[in-house]
């Protein structure tokens, strides 16, 4: 399983109520969490089928930001 990591512009409980149901809808992500403390809103993804930009399409299709962190 990889964690990807990518900075966001997710930076609300209300962000996270409009990017919970694509993310959870999304069969290959096994496990996801946005650190809302950190200053990049630091999303986490646990995959094991999808690479950086296969993430970064899903977070985009709602509208936020998702830059991979190498």
């Amino acid at each position: 399983m990889n964690e990807l990591k990518f900075k966001t512009n997710i930076n609300c409980t209300g962000c996270l109520s409009k990017v919970t149901p694509v993310l959870e809808a999304e069969r290959d992500i096994d496990n996801w969490e946005v650190d809302l403390k950190s200053e990049d809103r630091i999303l986490t993804v646990a995959t094991t089928n999808l690479n950086a930009e296969q993430v970064k399409t899903v977070v985009e299709k709602v509208g936020f930001t998702a830059d991979p962190i190498k």
